[in-house]
């Protein structure tokens, strides 16, 4: 009685273990390979979301622009100014042969607060009345992204910055020329017309 017991028992373990497939199985693959195509069918079926491109360019020139010029301002752009002792409204003038607005955010303002009493000099330059508050509508304060946004939704700003980073992110967007420092001198890229620019 205990051998056949046994017996049973051993016919009811291994019938368990024929059950279960192994994982190299190539039906498993199959299977995979399916959920994939399919996972790229659904995917092309969807539909393709393009930004629309500004009417207000002409190629990569931008017609929108024109004097008098709106210059974002960057936080880095400001002390690298009072380093090199240039006064900003007149080398902007200087550099574009035109009237010049210097434009400066809510997150710009906000990252020099944070810079601390290091930078109040910066501070109190932003806060003259000869620059332009733009509000910010948006959360948070980076103000890289700030800009990024800004320029994205309108295509009339010039943005003045020496961050790398920035300069290389705004190059992306079609139409928005670039200002900065070299050689103790206001100079701009993407823009023919800036005739008081230096050559570099």
């Amino acid at each position: 009685m205990g051998n056949a017991k046994k017996a049973r028992q051993k016919r009811i373990k291994f019938a368990q273990i024929k059950k279960m497939i192994s994982p190299k199985d190539n039906r498993l693959k199959e299977n995979a390979k399916k959920e994939e195509i399919k996972a790229i069918k659904e995917k092309e079926k969807e539909t393709r979301r393009i930004k629309q491109t500004p009417s207000a360019l002409f190629f990569q020139y931008n017609t929108s622009l024109g004097p008098p010029y709106f210059v974002i301002v960057d936080t880095n752009f400001i002390n690298f100014s009072i380093k090199n002792k240039l006064d900003m409204a007149k080398s902007m003038m200087d550099c574009l042969l035109a009237k010049a607005t210097p434009c400066i955010t809510d997150c710009v303002i906000a990252e020099l607060e944070k810079l601390g009493s290091k930078y109040r000099i910066a501070l109190r330059l932003a806060k003259d009345e000869r620059f332009q508050r733009l509000k910010c509508s948006h959360k948070g304060t980076y103000a890289d992204d700030c800009i990024m946004e800004r320029i994205e939704q309108h295509r009339c700003y010039i943005v003045a910055t020496c961050d790398k980073e920035l300069r290389r992110r705004i190059r992306k967007v079609p139409g928005v020329p670039i200002m900065y420092l070299s050689n103790r001198r206001y100079t701009i890229e993407r823009m023919p017309e800036a005739f008081g620019a230096p050559a570099v």
